[in-house]
């Protein structure tokens, strides 16, 4: 149980995901059975797979960024010098923990500014809209902590070699 606790802690953004993406699956998979098979459908089907779609996303976005597996200029980075590399390692996150604040700050408008409701079952749309809220809080943070570790780096002399 103390595994799986420290395994969730650590990726919890590809747990939840990954909830939300089965749910996705089963949702999409019985709509369509009942459709071709059975001649009806869930009206409600489709505005929760699409929700449950929404948060797969953006928790896969923030994992993807936390993990270091968004694509890259690899190649130009590698024509770097060490230290060079660390620079723009610094800057890259700087530039990142920036823009993610401006987008979570503008998303949490977003958010409280929302009255539209869905169709079918007239839920607020701020319950999908929250995931937005989660990433670029989940990013800013990363990004902070990445800003951090770079600058260490730089000015304490750590783990660099030209």
């Amino acid at each position: 149980m103390r595994k799986f606790l420290k395994g969730f802690g650590k990726d919890f953004e590809l747990y939840i995901g990954s909830i939300f993406l089965s749910l996705t699956t089963v949702i999409v998979i019985m709509n369509v059975f009942t459709r071709y098979f059975l001649r009806f459908t869930f009206h409600w089907s489709e505005e929760i797979a699409v929700s449950c779609f929404v948060w797969t996303i953006f928790l896969g976005f923030a994992s993807a960024y936390k993990t270091n597996d968004l694509i890259g200029v690899e190649f130009l980075v590698k024509l770097l010098p060490k230290k060079g590399r660390v620079v723009l390692e610094f800057f890259t996150s700087l530039i990142v923990t920036i823009l993610s604040s401006a987008m979570l700050y503008f998303s949490c408008k977003y958010v409280l500014g929302s009255t539209k409701i869905t169709a079918a079952l007239e839920i607020s749309y701020k319950y999908i809209y929250t995931s937005i809220l989660v990433a670029f809080t989940l990013v800013t943070l990363y990004s902070s902590y990445f800003s951090v570790q770079s600058f260490k780096k730089i000015f304490l002399k750590e783990n660099i070699e030209n």
